[in-house]
Parts: structure tokens; sequence; C-alpha cells
């Protein structure tokens, strides 16, 4: 308690030899703020290279999925639907027949509509869903159902191709025959190797260009290139007689971005 009535003392004593303008006056020292501590050394990032790979894959289909159905037009709504149903369980029993499973058939569509045709003369019927005007002919109703085939023996495409085009006679529709394979997860393990390896060749050989070596792999990105989708083939490339096929292969494509540490 006295030291601190001695520097208060000092104080006041200072501030009035201050205010007199008398020599003498103590000295007070200003207080000091503390030593700045020296900053600690960041460590230089790291060089690195960043490539892209890209890498394929391709396969012989082994399996063919045909788009095929049945389409009637008739006068009444409800004749249209009987016969489209009568006719497309003689599709569906001719495909079972000719090797495809029960599990491989599913309905894709099924449609009933009005047809009409112009009063003009022209030929030409479309259909519609609501009423028509004066200058319009109606001609009937027409009932369609589309059915998808997956035909997993790939050897006997061309023959449920005939089955599904001779047994409804008419009515049949084939729309076209893609071609696929059936494990794909397989195909694009192939492609993902494929451009992990470009992605690798490409950094060690930018490694080597820069005098450095190949270090640790930092980050790694696949960009899905996405499988092209099966190209459909048209009805028009069958023959009927002979139904030829030529499935060709099937192909994957992966790109990834690859990130490595040049040591």
């Amino acid at each position: 308690m006295r030291s601190v009535r001695s520097v208060r003392s000092v104080s006041a004593l200072a501030l009035a030899f201050a205010a007199l303008g008398l020599p003498g006056a103590p000295a007070v020292a200003a207080p000091t703020a503390p030593a700045a501590r020296p900053a600690a050394a960041v460590a230089p990032a790291p060089a690195t290279v960043s490539v892209t790979g890209a890498g394929s894959a391709s396969s012989a289909p082994d399996m063919a999925v045909l788009t095929a159905g049945i389409e009637v037009t008739r006068p009444t709504a409800h004749k249209a639907l009987m016969e489209q149903s009568a006719a497309a369980e003689v599709l569906l029993a001719a495909a079972r027949a000719a090797g495809v499973d029960e599990r491989d058939i599913r309905t894709e569509n099924l449609s009933l509509s009005a047809v009409y045709r112009d009063r003009d003369g022209d030929p030409g019927q479309y259909e519609a869903t609501g009423p028509r005007g004066e200058g319009e002919l109606f001609v009937g109703h027409r009932a369609t159902q589309m059915f998808s085939l997956v035909v997993r023996d790939i050897e006997k495409t061309g023959a449920v191709v005939r089955a599904v085009a001779d047994a409804p006679g008419d009515a049949s529709r084939i729309h076209a025959v893609a071609f696929d394979v059936q494990h794909p997860e397989e195909l694009r393990a192939r492609a993902r190797s494929s451009a992990y390896e470009d992605a690798r060749s490409r950094a060690a050989q930018y490694a080597r260009l820069s005098g450095r070596g190949l270090g640790r792999l930092l980050s790694l990105e696949e960009s899905d290139g996405g499988r092209p989708r099966p190209v459909p083939v048209p009805v028009s490339s069958f023959s009927k007689e002979s139904v030829p096929v030529a499935p060709g292969r099937i192909r994957d494509e992966v790109s990834v971005t690859a990130v490595y540490e040049l040591r």
C-alpha cells in the first residue's frame, strides 16, 4: 500500500512541477507494449501436377432388347381394344415360344385414341383426344400396346423378331432392336482402370520433363462420360425372311482428373 501511495505522490508532484513550468520535474515512464512474437514459418506448398486421363472399354453385346407391339384401328373403341388385346396375347405367346423369358417382358405403353382424317380427300390419318372441327371426318379408334422384350441369348434375336412379326399378322409393329451387355458394371470397371493408368502415365511424363519425381496421389475425381446408350437398329434393317443380326460392339468411356505431388 505504501508503494502505491509513493507512485501516486510522485505522479502528483510531477504534474504540479509541469503546471508551474519548474525544472526538475520527475520523469514518469510510459507503459511499454509487450514485444511481438516472431511469426511461425509457413511451410511452402508442395509442387503438384494435375492431369486428366481418359479410358474406354468395349465388348461384344450378349443381349438384345426388342421393342414391338400391336396397333389396331376399328370403328369403335371397344372393338379396337378387344382385337388389340387378342393380338397382343398371340404376340406374347410367340415371344415366349421363341425363347423370351416371362420376366423379360414388360409393357411400355397402352393407348386408345380417336382417329380422324380431313374431309378434303387427304388419305392421311391422325390421332386426337379432343373434339374436332367440321372439316374433319371421324375414322374410328386406334388401340396400341407396346412391349419391351429382352432376348438374353443373342443368337435367338432373329428368331424372336420373326416370331413377333409373323404371329399377330398385320397388327404387329416392330420399332427397333437395341443390343447391350447384361453386366455393364464389368465394362465400366475396365474403363476406369484404363483411365487411371492413362492419368498416371501422363503425370509421370510431366514429372520427368520437369526433372522431378512423381510423388503420392493427392486427389482423384471421376467424370462420368456416360456409357453411350445402345443404338436401336431400325426395323427397316431387317429382312422378314432372314432377319440378319449385326450387333457390333458396346463401348463405355470414363475420364478422371488426378493430382500428384512432385518430389
